[in-house]
């Protein structure tokens, strides 16, 4: 789960690692530029170049259609980076292992950073 291209780096160590990632959560496509056209998230265009699948729930705790096809998935493990919502008990209950936060400061001295 994650949006920004600070995200893609920890996709991208998933994959050639050998990992197998079932699906890559993040953002909704958003409008980007004076012509206000919708573009994708680093981690979505990096997801479709490696065939992984996409989700773009617009909110999680208000997508149960969302979580019934994660659960579906049945993932050992959930990695955040810079998803960019709050992961519901709902969600954090899903994988065998957990889940991982990636993230890109210092916690707690820089919370929200």
């Amino acid at each position: 789960m994650g949006t920004p291209d600070f995200a893609v780096p920890s996709l991208n160590a998933l994959v050639e690692n050998g990992y197998e990632v079932a699906g890559a959560v993040t953002q909704v496509d958003r409008p980007r530029d004076r012509g206000h056209n919708l573009k994708a998230s680093p981690v979505k265009e990096y997801a479709i170049k490696h065939n992984i699948p996409v989700y773009q729930p617009v909110k999680l705790s208000k997508e149960p259609e969302f979580i019934r096809n994660l659960e579906e998935l049945r993932p050992d493990l959930i990695v955040t980076c810079a998803f960019g919502q709050i992961l519901p008990k709902s969600v954090l209950d899903i994988p065998r292992l957990g889940t991982i936060n990636v993230h890109g400061s210092l916690l707690p001295k820089y919370r929200g950073a």
